[in-house]
C-alpha cells in the first residue's frame, strides 16, 4: 500500500527481466548497509550485475552527488536505486535524468515540499502515503519492495522449475539489524521484523554478520 509501490517494482523487475546493470547508492549506516546489501543479494539471486556505492562521510556527505552519479553511470549503470537517501536529491537525481537513466528512491526520512523527478519515490513519509508505516525504516521499506517485486515477477512468469525466487524471509536477519540500530519504533510491522530476523540471526547463515 506505499505509494508508487507498484511503479518501483515494475522498475525493477524491468531491470531484472533485461539484465540491465544498477546501480545502488545507499547511505553509510547501518541502515544504509543493510539496505544495500538487500537490494545486492535479490538482483544477485535474479542474475543482474549491480554494484553498491556508499559515499565518503566526510568527503561527500549524505545522499547522491553529481560526481558518484557520473561514475556510476559511467561504468554502465542502466538504473539507479537509492536506498535510506535520495528523498531530497533534486540535482544529483536531475543528473541521472539527464543522462537517460532513471532513479528509484527507497526512504524513509522525511521529504521536502517538491520530489525529486525519480521514476518511483517510495517513502511512507511523503505527504501523500496513506499507508501508515511512517515507522519503517529504510530496511523495511526495501524489504517490501522486494517482496513487490517478487510479486511482480511471479506475475510475469519470470520464476520458473530452472529460476527460483529467492526465499525473503531468510534475509530478515539484514532487516533486523537495521531496524534495531536505526532506532526506529520496535512496534507493528518493525517488530514482526525483529523477532523473526533474530530467529534468522541464530541459524548464522549470513557469512558477514557471523564475521
Amino acid at each position: 500500500t506505499l505509494t508508487q509501490m507498484d511503479v518501483a517494482a515494475a522498475r525493477l523487475a524491468d531491470a531484472v527481466e533485461r539484465r540491465q546493470r544498477v546501480a545502488i547508492f545507499g547511505d553509510y549506516d547501518v541502515d544504509g548497509a543493510t539496505s544495500s546489501a538487500l537490494i545486492w543479494k535479490f538482483l544477485d539471486h535474479c542474475g543482474v550485475e549491480a554494484e553498491i556505492y556508499i559515499p565518503d562521510r566526510i568527503f561527500e556527505g549524505y545522499g547522491p552527488n553529481e560526481p558518484a552519479i557520473d561514475q556510476l553511470i559511467d561504468r554502465g549503470a542502466g538504473l539507479l536505486v537509492t536506498v535510506d537517501c535520495g528523498s531530497t536529491s533534486h540535482d544529483a537525481i536531475a543528473r541521472a535524468r539527464s543522462r537517460q537513466v532513471d532513479v528509484v528512491v527507497l526512504d524513509h526520512h522525511q521529504v521536502g515540499d517538491t520530489l525529486p523527478d525519480a521514476v518511483a519515490l517510495v517513502n511512507p513519509n511523503r505527504d501523500d502515503d496513506l499507508s501508515g508505516q511512517g515507522h519503517l525504516c529504510a530496511a523495511g521499506v526495501v524489504f517490501l519492495t522486494l517482496v513487490a517485486v517478487s510479486r511482480e515477477l511471479r506475475n510475469r512468469q519470470y520464476f520458473n522449475d530452472q529460476r527460483k525466487p529467492p526465499n525473503l524471509m531468510a534475509w530478515l536477519d539484514l532487516v533486523a539489524l537495521g531496524t534495531v540500530c536505526d532506532v526506529v519504533p520496535l512496534k507493528e510491522l518493525n517488530r514482526a521484523f525483529v523477532l523473526r530476523g533474530i530467529e534468522v540471526m541464530h541459524r548464522q547463515d549470513n557469512v558477514g554478520l557471523v564475521a
